[in-house]
């Protein structure tokens, strides 16, 4: 018979692996271009305007309200 100790060994090295958390996955990607952009304000990964860091319809609000400096209405 084996001995306790054997036997905890044994049932250690058939353990399946445990599944990994979203912070354990995210610190492991290897490719860099698979990563979304995503609007700071609402979540959207779409139309994401990189030098505001914003979606495209939180940054016409904003513009609209006049809270992002520099950026007016156009007129044509």
């Amino acid at each position: 018979m084996a001995t306790t100790a054997k036997r905890v060994k044994d049932k250690k090295e058939n353990e399946k692996p445990r599944l990994k958390s979203a912070e354990e996955r995210a610190k492991k990607r290897i490719f860099s271009s698979r990563r979304h952009n995503r609007c700071g304000l609402c979540g959207r990964p779409r139309a994401f305007l990189r030098r505001f860091g914003i979606c495209r319809l939180c940054f016409r609000q904003l513009a609209l309200r006049g809270e992002i400096p520099g950026v007016s209405k156009s007129s044509w």
